[in-house]
């Protein structure tokens, strides 16, 4: 019997394995940062949250704003869910990807609406910063 592959946390509707799982495993194995677009970044590094891959979380902020250390998500803390609202590319070294990530601590439920910002140097994305929406 064949079990049903388990779905990405990105809400792409992929199996994980397919989708954010990919650049997830490349990093691990090569330590390359291979996700082609800002908004597949954007989507694995909230699948990376879910999972609390902090390394993956690290090496994909850029070196101008990435923090020293990231603390483990708090106890109890559920990611619920991801809705990318939009994408753009006003320039090939450029992006910015506006979405909605959903948790839940403590019995309270959380909303972060941010816009995003990327950048593409030597052929690699990295997130850089967002303002909350």
């Amino acid at each position: 019997m064949q079990s049903t592959p388990e779905p990405c946390a990105c809400g792409s509707g992929w199996p994980y394995e397919a989708c954010c799982g990919r650049w997830h495993a490349a990093f691990a194995a090569t330590g390359q940062l291979t996700a082609p677009t800002p908004e597949a970044l954007m989507r694995s590094r909230y699948s990376a949250f879910v999972r609390d891959l902090r390394p993956y979380l690290l090496a994909t902020w850029h070196a101008s704003t990435r923090p020293a250390d990231l603390e483990p998500p708090e106890a109890g803390l559920k990611w619920l869910g991801l809705n990318v609202k939009a994408t753009t590319l006003p320039d090939p070294e450029h992006g910015a990807v506006e979405f909605v990530a959903r948790s839940k601590l403590g019995g309270r439920a959380h909303r972060l609406h941010e816009l995003s910002r990327f950048v593409r140097e030597g052929g690699v994305w990295f997130y850089v910063d967002g303002d909350l929406r």
